[in-house]
């Protein structure tokens, strides 16, 4: 075990102090280790934007500095976490002692202490409860990473009861990202449900406090967690009570259109589900690939279960052509309507989409394979025998015939094939396909594109963010002072008018 890294006060050296515009509540010194460059100036520069921003309540300085750390998670080691906790929190204090024993002891190997100068750190005099909650973050996020899930699991449990006793704006954006790792190190383990309550719990708490940011976050974790365990009445139920209000992040809201689309479609609703799948997928990073995956495997379904027929592209982007081949091929025996090659697709692929918990969706797909068949049948036959039509579906029923009619009256009665029924006789008699462009279907498809373009358009007016110019404000209010005296010496004028003319 080697000694502790000094860290004296350096008041001949304002380079080392971190800069802000409140009182400084960090002294910094040089720290005696062999490998500097890694991650010490980065949390220096964090550690300055967090400080910055609790003084100022600056919120965008936090969020900048949360962006830092992800850029800085690969490159967090051990020896560093002990010198940022050595830096940042008061030692021997109940936090730093907490949040050292999750953390394996320094090695000589990993650190070079100065033996002649080194001793224990100056205290801090008056420790922000914003490098406190930080601190717990960087060191959970350690744990993740390491998969140290238990003492994860102990980390931030701690974290969140630390959490409930504070109430300040500045910490809201921390809290939020501890409220995510919160809940991935006990779905990690297996233990999900165990914290349901905590979370509902903590929804109520930022729901008081007026925390949007966190009320949005903690609504997409209740919502996983339903979602977890099947339990989408109760996600539906929640969701349709819960506050809504505007975004306030792009990553949550995507969340969020996400796990709506998933219960739009085991609701049936399939239409809404398909809209929040594919702006779920619009709206997502280029960078979070696994999400817009997920998102284009659950559009494929709802697509084909709208009768719709998907893209080949949409099959071939970049990154996904491995991970969407199953439902390429399933794409492709609906299309087909060959209800044999269907089920093969379903059992070679079983595994896959029991993971992705596509199964039961497919299994709702059956009933698509046979229209589309019978579509194509009707198109391509002006008459045809129900025998013929029950080998051509290849029903595999008792009766064949009779569910090859009781599926085309279905079908005749949805609309989906413009045909008639003869009994008596046994036959599927075709109309003649007439011209699609004397109908209203051209009209509909026209206006929906238009509608879309003008609600995309109408989002990316809302998205605007313009500064603040205080010069036009001063001018705006003093055209409107003169507007207004103008009004009153007007109606003055009127009014003298009046009295002359009684």
């Amino acid at each position: 075990m080697t000694q502790d890294v000094e860290m004296k006060e350096q008041q001949a050296a304002p380079s080392n102090s971190v800069t802000s515009t409140g009182p400084s509540t960090l002294q910094r010194t040089k720290p005696h280790y062999s490998n500097l460059s890694i991650g010490f100036s980065e949390l220096k520069e964090i550690a300055s934007l967090i400080e910055t921003g609790a003084y100022a309540r600056e919120v965008r300085r936090i969020v900048r500095a949360i962006r830092l750390t992800i850029a800085l998670r690969r490159k967090l080691k051990a020896s560093v976490l002990h010198w940022f906790l050595n830096f940042a929190l008061v030692p021997g204090s109940e936090a730093h002692s907490r949040l050292s024993s999750y953390l394996p002891k320094e090695d000589e190997l990993d650190m070079e202490v100065d033996t002649a100068t080194s001793a224990t750190p100056a205290p801090v005099k008056h420790s922000l409860p914003e490098f406190e909650i930080y601190c717990y973050l960087l060191v959970l996020i350690f744990l993740i990473d390491q998969k140290r899930y238990n003492e994860a699991k102990a980390c931030s449990s701690a974290s969140i009861a630390r959490l409930k006793n504070v109430n300040r704006r500045t910490v809201d954006v921390l809290a939020a990202r501890l409220y995510f790792y919160y809940s991935l190190s006990y779905e990690l383990t297996g233990d999900l449900a165990e914290i349901r309550g905590n979370l509902l719990a903590l929804h109520r708490i930022a729901t008081l406090r007026h925390d949007e940011l966190g009320q949005e976050t903690l609504l997409n974790l209740l919502l996983r967690n339903y979602l977890h365990y099947n339990l989408f009445d109760q996600a539906e139920k929640l969701r349709s009570k819960a506050p809504r209000f505007e975004a306030h992040s792009n990553q949550q809201f995507c969340r969020y259109l996400f796990y709506l689309g998933k219960i739009r479609t085991i609701q049936l609703e399939y239409t809404d589900a398909k809209e929040s799948l594919l702006q779920a997928a619009r709206k997502a990073p280029v960078a979070a690939l696994g999400f817009r995956v997920q998102c284009n495997k659950w559009a494929v379904i709802v697509r084909l279960l709208l009768g719709e027929i998907p893209e080949r592209t949409v099959f071939m982007q970049k990154g996904m052509e491995k991970a969407l081949r199953p439902y390429f091929e399933l794409t492709n025996a609906v299309r087909v309507g060959d209800l044999e090659l269907f089920k093969a697709v379903a059992e070679k692929f079983s595994t896959t989409f029991s993971s992705d918990g596509t199964q039961n969706l497919i299994v709702r797909l059956r009933h698509n394979v046979i229209r589309t068949g019978l579509r194509n049948i009707s198109i391509s036959y002006s008459r045809i025998s129900l025998t013929d039509v029950a080998k051509k579906l290849r029903l595999d029923s008792e009766n064949p015939v009779a569910d090859a009619e009781s599926i085309v009256a279905k079908a005749i009665r949805d609309g989906a094939i413009d045909a008639t029924l003869d009994h008596a006789s046994g036959w599927m008699v075709s109309k003649e396909t007439g011209d699609i462009y004397s109908t209203n279907e051209p009209q509909i498809a026209f206006n929906s594109r238009i509608a879309f373009c003008l609600n995309m358009h109408n989002e990316a007016v809302r998205a605007l963010r313009f500064p603040p110019n205080s010069d036009k404000e001063k001018e705006s209010a003093e055209k409107r002072r003169e507007r207004q005296q103008q009004e009153q010496e007007l109606a003055k004028h009127i009014a003298e008018e009046d009295d002359d003319e009684f």
